[in-house]
C-alpha cells in the first residue's frame, strides 16, 4: 500500500514535492495523460488510506476517489496530456515525458522536487527522480495514476460519441478483440496512433 515515506524521504530537502504518473501508454488510440499532485506536508484526508494503484481499483472507487482529489482546496493538482499526433511524431515514450513535464509546469504551485512512476526522466524542468511501482509506494503518485487514468477514460467516452464504429467506450483505446475487428473494418480514424503497427497494418489495408 502507497505512504508518504517517499515524500518524507526527500522532504529534509525540499518542502513541495509533487509525485506524477502516466495513463495511456499501450493503447492505439487517444492522447497519453499524465497528472501531478502535491500534498501539503503533514496533510491526511480522511479518504487517504483508500488510495492505491489505480489500476487495483474498481471503476467506482477511481471516479470516487478523482472528485475527492480534484476537488480538494488543500491540494495541487493538475492533468495534461500528449496527442496521437504528438506520439507519432516524437515516439510513445517521449510523448509520455512531454504529458509529465506538461503536468508538473500546469501546477498552480511549483514543485521544488517531483516523484516521477517508473525510471527518471531526463532533462525534467523540475528536480526530480523515478520511484518504480511508484503509484503502489507513494501517496502522491497513486493519486496523480487515478486522475490521469480517469481523465483519459473520461475523454475516451467522449470520443465514442464521435466514433462510434470503434466502441472506444468500452475498451478506452487497448487492442481488445472488439478494437482490432473496428479497425480492421473500418480503418483507423484521426485518433488512432499511426505509429503502432497494428494500426499502420489497419490503415495500409484500406489504402489497398
Amino acid at each position: 500500500m502507497p505512504s508518504f515515506a517517499p515524500e518524507e524521504g526527500v522532504r529534509a530537502k525540499y518542502s513541495s514535492i509533487a509525485g506524477i504518473d502516466e495513463a495511456g501508454r499501450g493503447p492505439l488510440a487517444g492522447p497519453v495523460f499524465a497528472a501531478a499532485v502535491i500534498f501539503p506536508a503533514n496533510y491526511s484526508p480522511e479518504w487517504l488510506p483508500l488510495l492505491d494503484d489505480s489500476k487495483k481499483l474498481s471503476e467506482k472507487r477511481r471516479e470516487e476517489l478523482f472528485i475527492l482529489i480534484a476537488d480538494d482546496p488543500k491540494l495541487y493538482t493538475a492533468i495534461e496530456q500528449a496527442t496521437a499526433k504528438e506520439i507519432d511524431e516524437i515516439n510513445i515514450l517521449q510523448a509520455t515525458h512531454l504529458a509529465m513535464r506538461r503536468a508538473a509546469q500546469a501546477l498552480k504551485q511549483a514543485p521544488d522536487f517531483c516523484l516521477i512512476d517508473g525510471l527518471p526522466v531526463k532533462e525534467f524542468p523540475f528536480p526530480s527522480n523515478g520511484l518504480v511501482k511508484g503509484d503502489s509506494k507513494s501517496y502522491s503518485i497513486a493519486a496523480a495514476s487515478i486522475l490521469a487514468k480517469v481523465a483519459r477514460d473520461h475523454l475516451m467516452i467522449d470520443l465514442a460519441k464521435r466514433y462510434p464504429q470503434y466502441e472506444f467506450q468500452r475498451h478506452k483505446g487497448y487492442g481488445t478483440k472488439i478494437h482490432l475487428e473496428a479497425l480492421q473494418a473500418h480503418g483507423p480514424c484521426p485518433e488512432h496512433r499511426l505509429s503502432f503497427r497494428p494500426v499502420q497494418n489497419a490503415a495500409e489495408a484500406h489504402q489497398g
